[in-house]
């Protein structure tokens, strides 16, 4: 009777356990940062196919996404404990580069980059 309920005991308690593993990893999902905009020129006209750039501070690993027909770009799954710098080029002309930090804590960053100057 004794083998019995430390067997039952322990069945609960790799249960109870592996629940417990499982909603720490959904809250740390869901704490991943999205960054998203516009991708506009001079006279605030959205700028469609401009290349967005997405660089990790940290491991100068860089993201591209190329800018939707209305100007839309959109990162997901943005390490909230991490540095990036954004920004955007097109036909010879960049956007200011943006920094993310992470001590923003906002998890829905929306940033507009406006391509106003050459590349040097």
């Amino acid at each position: 009777m004794i083998g019995r309920r430390k067997f039952v005991a322990a069945v609960l308690l790799a249960l109870f356990s592996g629940l417990l593993l499982a909603a720490q990893n959904s809250k740390h999902e869901s704490q991943l940062k999205t960054v998203r905009g516009v991708v506009i020129d001079k006279s605030d006209n959205p700028v469609p196919a401009s290349v967005v750039f997405l660089k990790n501070v940290r491991t100068n690993q860089v993201r591209s996404n190329i800018a939707s027909n209305d100007g839309g770009y959109r990162f997901s799954g943005i390490d909230p404990n991490a540095e990036y710098e954004l920004y955007a080029e097109k036909d010879g002309a960049k956007s200011q580069t943006h920094t993310i930090s992470s001590f923003d804590s906002r998890l829905d960053i929306v940033l507009n980059l406006k391509l106003d100057k050459k590349k040097s």
